[in-house]
């Protein structure tokens, strides 16, 4: 498994304040600032039901274009919802033992893509509510800028096997790609940073 260093040898995430996606407010990038919202009504009894918190963490990995390439290049997989139609995805997973978000990310995001990255700066938080049988989950997100430091595409690494496969998108026409209106949003964000700051999509030497 691949986690970021938390020595003080490694360069931190870059602070970046995301511009605002098209259609709706900034997505918030600091986590000291999230507060639980009451979540959408549930189904018949469901307020009854105790309230679990889930986090998850990963991001948009990309690397600069090669030959014949237009932009920079993001990873995304390729899996199927329990409907069965094939979705496009941002890589992530749920945060293991001590982990932090920004090492969660760099662990799923090359445990379902295969490629390596470094944490260059935070996209934002999505957090929502769903309820199950048994339970009201608040989900919450972390979502990270990554720059590719080695390793190559292939879904075989991923434990859960969810990924069936994976792809390099051209970040400029990642948010059509991604099937999800949120992830979407995210894209844009990565998009007009890298833009702004082409570096990001390069990873920093350690100091």
């Amino acid at each position: 498994m691949h986690g970021v260093s938390t020595t003080g040898d490694e360069p931190r995430p870059r602070r970046v304040s995301p511009p605002v996606p098209p259609g709706g407010s900034p997505l918030r990038v600091d986590p000291t600032t999230l507060r639980r919202a009451p979540g959408p009504a549930g189904p018949p009894g469901s307020a009854a039901l105790p309230i679990v918190d889930e986090t998850s963490a990963g991001g948009v990995v990309v690397r600069p274009a090669a030959d014949g390439e237009h932009g920079p290049q993001a990873a995304v997989i390729v899996r199927r919802n329990r409907a069965g139609r094939l979705e496009w995805c941002l890589p992530k997973g749920h945060l293991e033992g001590a982990e932090t978000p920004p090492e969660a990310a760099v662990r799923e995001v090359e445990e379902e893509t295969g490629i390596a990255g470094q944490v260059r700066t935070t996209l934002g938080i999505i957090d929502y509510w769903f309820s199950g049988e048994t339970r009201r989950v608040h989900k919450v997100v972390h979502h990270y800028l990554l720059a590719m430091t080695g390793g190559y595409l292939t879904v075989e690494n991923d434990p859960d096997q969810e990924a069936e496969d994976a792809h390099w998108v051209p970040v400029a026409t990642l948010s059509e790609r991604l099937s999800y209106p949120n992830e979407q949003r995210l894209a844009v964000v990565a998009r007009q940073l890298l833009a702004q700051t082409p570096g990001l999509a390069l990873p920093t030497a350690a100091s």
